[in-house]
């Protein structure tokens, strides 16, 4: 397990390595960038990207999704994952904030939870980016990055790798820190075909130094 200081360093290193890391999700305003994280699940942000703007263009605000009969937002978004779910979430969720909230999406996890679609991780997105609340979203990268790097359990659940890197990385650069996992896991450490032989964390990823030894020992001795 990687300590305080060297989790740390490792997060420095991934900023130097991804210095411009940003959420990737197009939006114009916090409702569009909740709707699109709600989109984004088990999804890429490009596919969300490509549809997105149709949608946010006929539908931009709660009202107007709220009222938008289903098999239109269907239509504008069938070509996401699970878009049917989705796009009865995203109408549902619409109606309550136009409702509820005036057409304003709440600044509150607990409430941001309690919406059709959004659980922790979406909640996190919303608070951090249009809100500036200091929070760490799981989302796939972070949690394969944590686990590569033994900044955390391999056997951990999400909630506790949340819990791990909040207590071993600085309030104040939770959000920054979440970007960078996110563009180290997406572009460097991927999922089937992690860079390790030209990972600058290397010397200190467990996982990485397993992957490198089978790696050589895989290789065909030449004669």
């Amino acid at each position: 397990m990687l300590n305080t200081e060297k989790t740390r360093y490792a997060l420095n290193i991934m900023g130097e390595m991804f210095p411009n890391a940003h959420g990737e999700l197009v939006y114009g305003t916090p409702f569009q960038l909740l709707i699109a994280v709600i989109l984004s699940a088990q999804a890429t942000d490009v596919s969300v990207n490509k549809a997105t703007p149709a949608l946010f263009a006929e539908f931009p605000t709660a009202d107007k999704l709220a009222a938008a009969p289903l098999d239109e937002i269907m239509a504008k978004i069938k070509t996401i994952g699970l878009y049917r779910t989705k796009a009865k979430n995203i109408k549902n969720c619409a109606a309550i904030i136009a409702k509820e909230y005036d057409g304003k999406v709440p600044n509150s996890r607990t409430i941001l939870e309690s919406l059709p679609g959004v659980g922790r991780k979406t909640a996190n997105v919303v608070l951090a980016q249009a809100y500036g609340v200091p929070a760490i979203a799981v989302d796939t990268h972070v949690e394969r990055v944590s686990k590569r790097l033994r900044i955390c359990k391999l056997d951990a659940t999400v909630g506790e790798v949340e819990k791990t890197l909040m207590r071993k990385l600085p309030k104040e650069e939770w959000i920054k820190d979440h970007h960078r996992m996110i563009f180290f896991g997406r572009y460097h450490c991927l999922a089937r075909n992690p860079k390790c032989e030209i990972c600058p964390l290397l010397d200190i990823c467990q996982e990485g130094k397993e992957r490198m030894k089978i790696g050589k020992k895989n290789q065909p001795v030449s004669h």
